[in-house]
């Protein structure tokens, strides 16, 4: 089925768990894939991977540090010198960390990667998306977003909480995002929702990673429950494919269907106060 040809597509964190299982799956449908890996030698190795298992030759890659602002306007830059539409933006990019610590912009690393990220690869690639009929943006978000709690004068330089609220902290965060996101589509032919994929077997997190004695002894006990890295991916290849998924807008999902976040992720006031936080964040890195 080669029903994406001539789509364009960018997947951050596609080097690896479910980003990696949605960029094969969109490729093998004929889509042009563009992936986001940090390393340059394993984003190599995964693009010639995908080539090879989707015979699609339309494939290209992005090395990009998406702890750095300025990594990740970079990159999205780079993207814009070749391509004049986007159809599909998936930012997928994700990590947790036993103890939060500050990032190398000066912003705890975790809320860095799995929320600035997002925000600023979006942001710069907007104009493509508003271009774009159809457009869509998916989220990885996840069901920890319920252990977050955001304050925004304190959260963007928090080393104080633990790793796993820091990680629910930006969980939180990307469900905000997604929905400030779908307003300031406005009239836009675009959608922006954002997904929990549950827990999935990969390198991420707890599986492969040391995360503290209990936390590892609850993802090993988890371990034989865990989905697979396509099972993870089937929410999010739906919503970036599916036509039913057209009608979600702005929204948090599982296994499809809509989910209801916590109390704080359904402020539409803190939501647009992120998003005001976060593009005074990012100008700052870059000296605007």
């Amino acid at each position: 089925m080669k029903d994406l040809e001539g789509k364009i597509v960018l997947i951050t964190g596609a080097t690896d768990g479910i980003g990696k299982a949605t960029a094969l799956a969109l490729a093998k449908r004929g889509a042009y894939v563009t992936i986001v890996g940090r390393s340059a030698q394993k984003t190599a190795k995964v693009l010639e991977e995908l080539e090879s298992a989707s015979n699609n030759q339309h494939l290209d890659s992005i090395v990009c540090d998406l702890s750095r602002v300025a990594e990740v306007k970079r990159a999205a830059e780079e993207f814009k010198a070749k391509h004049s539409r986007l159809d599909i933006l998936i930012n997928n990019a994700g990590a947790t960390f036993r103890k939060p610590v500050l990032g190398p912009d000066g912003y705890e690393l975790t809320f860095s990667l799995n929320h600035l990220a997002y925000f600023q690869m979006t942001h710069s690639l907007l104009d493509l998306i508003k271009a774009t009929p159809g457009a869509r943006i998916i989220s990885t978000a996840s069901s920890l977003q319920s252990l977050g709690k955001i304050d925004l004068e304190k959260t963007p330089k928090d080393i104080s909480q633990s790793g796993l609220r820091a990680y629910g902290t930006s969980k939180l965060a990307n469900i905000l995002f997604t929905k400030e996101l779908q307003r300031r589509l406005g009239g836009a032919d675009a959608t922006a929702n954002c997904f929990t994929p549950g827990m999935v077997r990969t390198s991420f997190g707890g599986f492969g990673s040391n995360q503290g004695l209990l936390l590892n002894m609850v993802f090993r006990l988890a371990a034989p429950f865990a989905k697979r890295p396509e099972q993870g991916a089937d929410t999010q290849i739906w919503l970036a494919t599916a036509n039913e998924a057209r009608a979600f807008k702005g929204e948090f999902l599982s296994n499809r269907k809509t989910r209801m976040p916590q109390k704080q992720a359904m402020d539409a006031k803190l939501a647009k106060e992120l998003w005001t936080r976060s593009e005074e964040i990012c100008n700052e890195i870059l000296g605007r």
